[in-house]
């Protein structure tokens, strides 16, 4: 994801949570505009709460603000059949694609939860990252499992593929998210897989095989996330640790 791509979706994604928040607070409940005005005082990267990456989190049932998932979402229902058949037997397997699709969740099936995840994050970190741009000429696009497995693509639908993959393994959709986040150390936005894990929440990252916990990932500060029927809005992130200037050998005395 670009930088120019993540900061115009997560403006827009902000918006329309910011109206839906004003909207829905009959009950009382704590809304991301509350939590705007409470953080007023304080830098909002100074904000740390209990969600992913140590960020405050705000959720809403609609997903409006969020077109390029809801049609991800729309074309899996179309896709979904075909996959599934092949799944079911080889034959109906009629090309590389659903031959891959297969591959992944017939060795996968059989596999404990945490060996399902690794199977998942390293099979689809074996295609090669691609921009947009350079595949779709779009600033921004989020693609379909098969679109990914047939023209590869960015952070998003590393995740996206990832995701799909795994409900389709046994896990629900409240256990995964996909978050949009920057990434402070490279100064891009990024995008990850989330498992919430025991009193976990575990990280598949299209960067590496490894899957670790959120709490080693200082550096991610996330912007939005989203399941299938929920998004949600999130506020600071995790503190970094303050670190004193060097002041030479009179530190020392």
């Amino acid at each position: 994801m670009t930088r120019r791509g993540f900061l115009a979706a997560s403006a827009a994604f902000l918006a329309v949570t910011l109206t839906g928040a004003a909207r829905s607070n009959a009950a009382g409940e704590k809304t991301l505009a509350d939590v705007l005005r409470a953080g007023q005082s304080a830098r909002l990267t100074d904000t740390e709460g209990t969600a992913v990456f140590g960020s405050v989190e705000v959720g809403s049932d609609s997903l409006a603000g969020l077109p390029q998932w809801t049609r991800v979402l729309a074309a899996m229902q179309a896709e979904e059949p075909a996959f599934d058949r092949c799944v079911a037997s080889p034959v109906e397997c009629g090309s590389p694609v659903l031959k891959n699709w297969r591959r992944i969740i017939t060795s996968a099936t059989s596999l404990g939860r945490r060996d399902k995840l690794a199977a998942v994050n390293d099979f689809f970190n074996r295609w090669p990252y691609k921009l947009d741009t350079e595949v779709y000429g779009l600033s921004e696009y989020w693609a379909t499992p098969r679109e990914f497995m047939t023209r590869s693509g960015d952070c998003e639908d590393y995740s996206i593929a990832k995701y799909f993959a795994l409900r389709k393994l046994g896990f629900n959709k409240e256990e995964m998210r996909i978050v949009i986040l920057m990434d402070e150390i490279r100064g891009i936005g990024h995008a990850v897989l989330a498992i919430y894990d025991d009193d976990d929440i575990l990280i598949l990252d299209s960067l590496s095989n490894l899957i670790l916990s959120h709490s080693m990932y200082k550096h991610y500060v996330p912007q939005y996330s989203m399941n299938e029927t929920t998004r949600w809005a999130h506020i600071g992130g995790f503190k970094k640790p303050s670190t004193q200037p060097y002041q030479g050998l009179a530190a020392r005395n």
